[in-house]
């Protein structure tokens, strides 16, 4: 697969679909908490080396959609592996911080850009603080479908098994 964005290094031509800044609105909930909607904002961006930076922020949503609040923050760096694969570390204020294993599968391509993609992710570390609240570990799923970025996030924490916690939704952000 050839460079998709000039100055992309030929490693991170399977992430390429990543890069930018995109925005939407989310859904969470878990047993140990009750449903709640939030809007994100993430940029994947590339300075010319073999990685890309990653940084995500959230607002809690009233019922009409207004900001209530600050969220969840989270960022770290994508990493090629061989094989289409991808290693993730994500670090978070709330004292967690994580080491994601993964693999892309590119779903359709036009003129050498990547128009269809999905990437699934499984937690391989996950470390936190003596002060976070219990999580050990989680996966992710992240997909390029019709132009948006649309990902999920299944945790195990507080005690619970395996279930969805998070969500959404993202456009990519113009301009």
């Amino acid at each position: 697969m050839a460079d998709t964005i000039a100055g992309v290094p030929p490693q991170l031509a399977h992430l390429s679909w990543l890069i930018g800044t995109w925005e939407g609105d989310g859904l969470g909930e878990y047993p140990t908490v009750e449903r709640f909607a939030f809007r994100q904002r993430v940029e994947f961006a590339c300075d010319g080396r073999p990685f890309l930076s990653y940084a995500s922020n959230t607002w809690i949503l009233d019922e009409d959609g207004e900001r209530l609040r600050r969220g969840a923050s989270e960022s770290g760096f994508w990493r090629p592996a061989p094989d289409n694969g991808v290693e993730v570390l994500l670090s978070h204020p709330s004292g967690y911080a994580e080491v994601w294993l993964g693999q892309v599968t590119v779903t359709a391509l036009e003129t050498a850009k990547i128009t269809g993609a999905k990437l699934e992710l499984v937690t391989d570390v996950v470390a936190r603080t003596d002060t976070a609240k219990d999580y050990s570990g989680g996966q992710r799923l992240y997909g390029l479908v019709n132009g948006q970025l649309l990902w999920t996030f299944d945790m195990i924490a507080m005690g619970q098994p395996l279930a969805n916690h998070l969500w959404a939704q993202l456009n990519p952000v113009v301009g």
